[in-house]
C-alpha cells in the first residue's frame, strides 16, 4: 500500500503520485494499457482534489488481480453527483479554468477507466472517492 497527502491548490505538484504510481506499476510488468486506465483515473481524482479541496490523502493497495485506489478529501463535498457525472460539468473556479483545467470531465474519466467507481460525499464535509481496477 501506499499513501500520498494532496495539497488543495497545489497545481505544480498535482499528479505527482499518479507517477509515482505509474513507476511502480511497471517496475513490476503490469499490462501497458493497465497501468493506462489505472493512471488517467489516479490522476483525475488527484487532480479534483487539487482543484476543489483543502487537502486530501490517495491510497494505492494492490491485490492478486486488481488496484484499488481510494481518494479523500476536506472539501465542499458533492451536492449533485449524478450532475457531477456529465461530461462536461464543472464546478471549477475561473481561475482553474484559466490554467486549463477543470474541463468536466474527471468524474466521468473516473468512470470509464475503472472497473468500479464508489462515490462517498457530504456537503461541506468532503469526498471519498474509491476506484477498484481488474487485472
Amino acid at each position: 500500500m501506499m499513501e500520498f497527502d494532496i495539497q488543495g491548490g497545489d497545481f505544480l505538484n498535482a499528479g505527482e503520485s499518479s507517477g509515482v504510481i505509474k513507476e511502480y506499476m511497471k517496475r513490476i510488468g503490469l499490462p501497458h494499457p493497465f497501468i493506462r486506465r489505472v493512471l488517467i483515473a489516479a490522476y483525475e481524482a488527484e487532480l479534483n482534489v487539487v482543484a476543489h479541496a483543502q487537502k486530501g490523502t490517495l491510497h494505492f493497495t494492490m491485490e492478486e488481480q486488481r488496484v484499488i485506489i481510494t481518494v479523500k478529501d476536506t472539501g465542499p463535498g458533492i451536492p449533485d453527483v449524478e450532475r457531477a457525472m456529465q461530461k462536461g460539468f464543472s464546478t471549477a473556479s475561473s481561475e482553474v479554468r484559466e490554467m486549463g483545467f477543470g474541463a468536466g470531465m474527471g468524474l466521468p474519466n473516473m468512470k470509464q477507466n475503472s472497473d468500479t467507481l464508489t462515490i462517498n460525499t457530504e456537503v461541506g464535509k468532503g469526498t471519498e472517492v474509491i476506484m477498484e481496477f481488474m487485472l
